[in-house]
């Protein structure tokens, strides 16, 4: 049987095989096993033995509460209408990642975050708190002392501070209590899913695995997911991820894209991004605004009072405006030179290249963050 082509679709397989590649990635850095992952984990504690730097017991109840709870849990009665003046206590967010495979009696680090008005967490200690998953299951225990990397100091109505004093860290404070479960290799089959959707660089991932382990271990379903087929027993599975995550695969050039913060008028551009012949003109208007004061005094014995007057004055400049020809194909290069040709600022480039867009010229995808 004779198979025909049409020349369309001829020439869109040569412009995929000469597109061009970039330089050659892990895999493991372009891609991630589907399942294996981090669970955010978050509790409520209590910091105590704070230096009367804790919560203002007055404008924070909740600290309050929560120590009450915790006295009566450990037997302790308060008699009813009992107000506490609490300096060394502050109540906390305790914040963790749970990591993939974790198993109980690991250790994590945790961060220790002041939800009231405590002044600074030095010094103190996280009693035992609970952390939930997001199915408010508890996975980890944590507790030990809290390590603030800034430091402050007050006298006289004067402070310095260094750093911030309401968070802190504790190196492997929290211990895992419950596994989660993970369904790695179910059927004999894992899944690979890009960072970025690119449908060249899923193609090249299914060429690259098939190449090394042989026709029909991997398929793409899509843009960004991949099926790779794996062996069926756990130490062979680990021997082969391995393998397959230390692949070396050329993705798909990036899209042309500029990125433009509008707050700060920061712009990025990759190296795709291009220019049509176009020219690009610019110029600068400046208002400057200065006001003197100016004392009439009066003469002696004349009675008259002093007088204090404003004198204004208005400066207008305007900066000749240049005009500057971008060659058509212009790379990031002669981009950026073109426009400190002008005199652009960034807040200029921002307006200059909305306009490049939308007279057709640049050929990029715009961005505001």
């Amino acid at each position: 049987m004779t198979m025909r082509f049409s020349t369309p679709l001829i020439a869109l397989c040569a412009a995929l095989l000469l597109a061009p590649a970039a330089q050659a990635e892990r895999l493991k850095d372009l891609a991630s096993i589907g399942g294996v992952r981090q669970n955010q984990l978050s509790g409520y504690g209590i910091v105590v033995g704070l230096d009367g730097t804790g919560d203002q017991t007055t404008q924070t109840p909740f600290t309050v509460q929560s120590i009450v709870a915790m006295l009566q849990q450990k037997g302790v009665n308060l008699p009813a209408g009992t107000s506490l003046q609490l300096k060394n206590v502050a109540a906390v967010m305790v914040t963790a990642s749970l990591p993939a495979f974790a198993q109980p009696g690991q250790t994590i680090d945790i961060t220790v975050s002041s939800i009231g008005n405590a002044k600074s967490l030095r010094g103190g200690t996280l009693v035992m708190t609970p952390l939930q998953g997001a199915d408010n299951q508890v996975y980890a225990m944590a507790q030990g002392n809290v390590l603030v990397g800034g430091v402050g100091a007050s006298a006289g109505g004067s402070q310095v501070q260094v750093n911030h004093l309401s968070v802190g860290k504790i190196s492997g404070g929290a211990t895992v209590e419950r596994a989660v479960p993970n369904s790695l290799g179910a059927g004999n089959q894992i899944k690979l899913e890009l960072n970025t959707t690119d449908f060249l660089t899923a193609s090249r991932v299914v060429e690259a695995v098939n190449n090394h382990f042989g026709p029909g271990i991997a398929t793409a379903l899509d843009g960004r997911v991949i099926r790779v087929m794996t062996p069926s027993s756990s130490d062979q599975r680990v021997a082969f991820l391995g393998i397959l995550e230390g692949l070396d695969v050329s993705p798909a050039v990036s899209a042309a894209k500029v990125i433009m913060n509008a707050r700060t008028g920061s712009v990025v551009m990759n190296q795709a991004v291009t220019l049509e012949q176009c020219a690009i003109s610019h110029g600068n208007l400046s208002v400057t605004i200065s006001s003197e004061p100016q004392v009439s005094q009066p003469n002696a014995l004349s009675k008259g009072k002093t007088v204090v007057s404003q004198s204004a004055q208005v400066e207008v400049k305007k900066d000749l405006g240049k005009v500057v020809l971008v060659k058509g194909g212009a790379n990031l290069a002669e981009v950026v030179k073109a426009m400190n040709a002008i005199g652009a600022s960034p807040q200029d480039l921002l307006a200059i290249l909305q306009a490049l867009k939308a007279a057709g010229s640049l050929h990029a995808e715009l961005e505001i963050i």
